[in-house]
């Protein structure tokens, strides 16, 4: 992993525009150091996912994100996305009950429904070969532009929780304060 201070040419314009897009570099970024390219394309695909335009709020997004870090055991983006989802719900505890049982964290309906799916989606995704198994979304309803929304947003957290994890990116509390959400 090459270090902000020792970045030079191409690495270091990604880190210095990350820096001044996000308000800082994060250590899932820095992880990719030795394949510059794929920082951008990571952030694009993120930005993509995270912050389009959307039937899926911010915070729905934010929430599911949260869903598949715990189902996986990552603990670097539950902080992260925690501390982000928080910049929109302002309550720590509701939080810690959304990690610990969503069922009971004063969700709306919606919002239980978009768990359980980031959550099964995660831990059985073959349960979606089933043409009724997304009957619950479209009930809600959701589009199938939503529908596409939430897929998205679970296995690109499915996919970053599985580069931090097997790469064993590391998280601390003031590391994932500061950015611009």
């Amino acid at each position: 992993m090459v270090e902000y201070p020792e970045s030079t040419g191409r690495l270091k314009e990604i880190y210095n525009e990350i820096i001044e897009k996000r308000g800082k570099l994060a250590e899932v970024h820095k992880i990719q150091s030795l394949h510059p390219e794929s920082i951008v394309n990571h952030m694009d695909l993120y930005l993509e996912i995270m912050f389009s335009r959307s039937e899926l709020s911010r915070a729905e997004r934010e929430m599911m994100a949260v869903i598949v870090s715990v189902a996986n055991g990552c603990d670097y983006c539950r902080l992260h996305h925690s501390e982000a989802l928080n910049h929109y719900w302002k309550s720590d505890d509701k939080i810690t009950m959304l990690i610990k049982d969503f069922n009971h964290a004063g969700l709306s309906q919606r919002e239980i429904l978009l768990c359980g799916f980031a959550r099964k989606l995660t831990e059985k995704p073959e349960i979606y070969n089933d043409p009724n198994s997304l009957i619950d979304l479209k009930n809600l309803p959701l589009s199938d532009s939503a529908i596409l929304d939430a897929t998205l947003v679970v296995a690109y957290f499915n996919f970053v929780n599985r580069i931090v994890l097997a790469l064993g990116v590391e998280s601390s509390a003031e590391e994932v304060q500061g950015y611009r959400f």
